[in-house]
């Protein structure tokens, strides 16, 4: 079975308050578990709170875990220092990332805990960590099969395409398709998924202001997931000034381009703690 649960779905800065308590307001972190095998993306401020879950199932249990990383904006990693299976010895964690980012993925993830920024340094935590710069963009996680593509966000940025017996699923959290919703390389790439996690930050008023910043527009990304035949598609990165009433207006127009075109395309905007299983029933 592969279930895929939220723990941080907003962009760019977290937003904690009375206005997001509905979708969240931690940053992208999204855990996969298939079998055994703990897969989680991103390390946004959601990673704090799965850290405390993960502790608190597995007590003094080892634990085995791989973290792929889609870049190193701040958004995306600010929550591995706060991540507690980090200071546990028996936890083996595994950083994988693209090669050829300017400065590495080791430097970018040590710098952020250097004394000027936090108290305890890296290389001090006692759990077995290993890092990463994948070479090849398709490799294997267990019986997760895994693809990344480079996706069109400012600096070095890929998104995932994780495979496995039980469904696809595919996490673009910071991407802007490059023709306005007629990107066939990300259209073959997503074809058929289970689960699209999808950029969608902005509507469309808003993209026009923004375009060539990286992210996407509710409008293309429902455009990308009809022609793919996606089944789920997941409006994420919430805009850091998007509140819950927004982002339900979101959904709802999303919703309304996909009967418009009678699509069977399931939407939602993903939210802190929401869970989906392959092959089961969702839990919320």
């Amino acid at each position: 079975m592969l279930r895929v649960k939220f723990w941080g779905v907003r962009g760019s800065i977290p937003t904690p308050g009375p206005g997001t308590t509905h979708y969240g307001g931690n940053t992208s972190c999204v855990e996969v578990r298939c079998g055994d095998d703990i897969i989680i993306l991103d390390a946004g401020t959601g990673l704090r709170a799965l850290g405390a879950s993960l502790m608190a199932e597995f007590k003094n249990r080892p634990l085995n875990l791989t973290l792929l990383l889609t870049h190193m904006h701040w958004d995306h990693i600010h929550g591995l220092p706060f991540f507690a299976p980090i200071y546990n010895p028996q936890c083996r964690l595994r950083i994988l990332g693209c090669e050829g980012s300017r400065k590495g993925l080791v430097e970018a993830l040590t710098g952020q805990m250097e004394s000027t920024y936090f108290p305890v340094p890296f290389a001090k935590v006692p759990s077995n960590i290993e890092v990463e710069e994948f070479k090849e963009l398709n490799f294997e996680i267990g019986s997760v099969m895994v693809r990344a593509q480079r996706a069109n966000h400012p600096g070095l940025c890929v998104g995932y395409r994780l495979f496995s017996p039980d469904g696809l699923v595919c996490f673009f959290p910071d991407a802007e398709p490059r023709t306005g919703g007629e990107d066939r390389e990300m259209i073959e790439f997503i074809r058929g998924a289970d689960i699209l996690i999808l950029d969608s930050q902005y509507d469309k008023a808003e993209y026009k202001a923004h375009s060539g910043w990286g992210h996407g527009c509710v409008d293309d990304s429902v455009a990308l997931a009809l022609q793919a035949n996606v089944k789920r598609l997941l409006l994420f990165h919430h805009d850091p000034d998007h509140d819950d009433k927004k982002l339900s207006e979101f959904v709802e127009h999303a919703r309304a381009l996909v009967a418009k075109q009678k699509s069977k395309l399931k939407v939602d905007a993903a939210r802190e703690g929401m869970t989906i299983q392959l092959g089961g029933k969702e839990r919320h």
